[in-house]
């Protein structure tokens, strides 16, 4: 199991980042895809058709998102944490992965830099 963090930067305020990130319509309107999201503690997600699943654990507006992420048996829960800080700009995203599967690292790694957080931010940017 490995660790992964980051931080993203967003070009939009930390409450629009968080209803872009909890919202159904805005999450399909940048990944293009139909999402299942609530910002409901305890509640199922499911976005890019499945390929991301898991559970919805914490969430303060505008601030802070905790999700569990689901990999098959294993034994330990893999931890996506996102807090969101204003930036002058917009949103610096503090994105915590924990027990991410060794075997799935790298591609959950290439994934949030290279979907996850690039469509994120081309939707914010190009709204400018």
């Amino acid at each position: 199991m490995k660790d992964f963090k980051k931080y993203y930067f967003i070009p939009a305020s930390p409450d629009e980042v968080y209803l872009g990130l909890t919202t159904p319509t805005t999450i399909h309107l940048w990944t293009g895809e139909p999402a299942e999201m609530s910002d409901e503690p305890g509640s199922e997600f499911s976005l890019w058709e499945g390929s991301i699943v898991g559970r919805n654990l914490e969430f303060i507006k505008g601030e802070k998102i905790v999700q569990q992420w689901y990999f098959g048996d294993q034994e330990e829960a893999s931890i996506v944490t996102f807090l969101l800080h204003p930036h002058k700009n917009g949103t610096s995203v503090e994105l915590w992965h924990n027990n991410i599967p060794d075997d799935d690292y790298d591609d959950i790694v290439e994934g949030w830099k290279d979907v996850y957080f690039a469509s994120l931010f081309e939707f914010y940017d190009e709204k400018d």
